[in-house]
């Protein structure tokens, strides 16, 4: 089995091209930094992971659409590897993920709170729950107690 899932913040904004042809397909390219659980000291103190995930067809116009730089986003997929010969001659090695499915990992508010969204989102200026509603910040409604009794199903 081929599986990956991954989630990390892209660096830059997805690299859009188009094939060729009548059925020209979108073939989007990122990179996601993935942080390590685990920092050793042997590694020049990098605690993060930068790994190349390509996406296909509705997906790449997706990440074309929605993604930029900072976007913390889940990706799941497959590990595809492959080779090339570059122009001076030299064999190169590539690992890719092939993205599958890809979901944002966090809120547009949670997004622009840490700092790494570039453009204000035109929800920004919706209300936001009062604190009684909205938990510690996370953007998840409390609910309230008692309320598994009031539920149509089990």
């Amino acid at each position: 089995m081929n599986k990956v899932i991954l989630m990390g913040r892209l660096t830059r904004d997805p690299e859009v091209r188009y094939s060729a042809g009548d059925n020209s397909t979108a073939v989007a390219r990122y990179t996601l930094a993935v942080d390590r659980r685990f920092r050793r000291d042997g590694n020049d103190g990098q605690s993060a992971d930068f790994i190349g995930c390509v996406a296909f067809g509705r997906s790449a116009e997706f990440a074309e659409k929605y993604l930029r730089q900072g976007t913390k986003v889940v990706v799941t997929g497959r590990i595809q590897t492959g080779s090339y010969t570059n122009r001076d001659g030299q064999k190169v090695y590539t690992t890719d993920v092939v993205v599958e499915d890809q979901e944002f990992a966090e809120s547009k508010a949670a997004s622009a709170d840490s700092g790494m969204m570039r453009q204000p989102s035109p929800m920004a200026a919706a209300p936001m729950p009062s604190p009684s509603q909205a938990s510690a910040g996370d953007g998840f409604m409390n609910i309230p107690d008692g309320i598994d009794e009031e539920l149509p199903f089990n």
